[in-house]
C-alpha cells in the first residue's frame, strides 16, 4: 500500500463563514496546480483521493484533476490516528492520497517513520509514503517550489 499525505495550499487568514470557509490564496491555486499535475503524471487510475471538507482542502484536491471524496473525519481537528485510520494504512487494497491540514499530517507522517512528536509539512507539499514486507519508508517529498507552483 502506498499513501500521500498532502497538506492544503496556501489559504485566506480568515473568511466570513469560519476556519472551514477559507478559501486558497492565487499563490496557493498555483501551488495546488502545480504540485497536482506533478502527482497526476505519476498517480495510476486505482488510487483512492480523500479530503478534508474544509474548503481550502478541496480546492487544492482539485488540483488533481480527478475525483476525490470528502471526509468529515479529515478535518482540521482530525489527529493522526484518524487519518491513518480513513487511509486504511498500512493494510488497505487501494493506495490513498489524503488532503488535509498541519499539525495533524505532520504528526502521521512522524508516526509512519517511527518519529515522536510531528514533523513540518510545508503548505501545498506532499508527502508520499509507501509500506513493503512490514516496512515502511519515504518515497518521494514534492514541496510547491520544486513542481513549479513558487512555495
Amino acid at each position: 500500500m502506498e499513501l500521500i499525505l498532502w497538506r492544503h495550499a496556501e489559504a485566506e487568514d480568515a473568511a466570513a463563514g469560519g476556519d472551514l470557509a477559507r478559501a486558497l490564496t492565487k499563490r496557493g491555486r498555483k501551488q495546488a496546480g502545480s504540485v497536482g499535475r506533478w502527482l497526476a503524471r505519476r498517480l495510476d487510475d486505482d488510487w483512492v483521493v480523500l479530503a478534508s471538507p474544509a474548503r481550502r482542502a478541496a480546492q487544492t484536491a482539485k488540483g488533481l484533476g480527478r475525483d476525490f471524496e470528502e471526509r468529515e473525519a479529515l478535518g482540521p481537528a482530525a489527529g493522526a490516528e484518524e487519518i491513518l485510520r480513513e487511509a486504511g494504512w498500512p493494510g488497505g487494497k487501494r493506495s490513498v492520497l489524503i488532503v488535509g491540514h498541519q499539525p495533524t499530517l505532520g504528526e502521521a507522517a512522524a508516526r509512519l517513520l517511527g518519529l515522536r512528536g510531528g514533523l513540518e509539512i510545508r503548505k501545498g507539499a506532499a508527502w508520499w509514503f509507501a509500506a513493503k514486507r512490514g516496512e515502511v519508508f519515504l518515497k518521494a517529498v514534492m514541496d510547491p517550489e520544486l513542481a513549479g507552483g513558487r512555495g
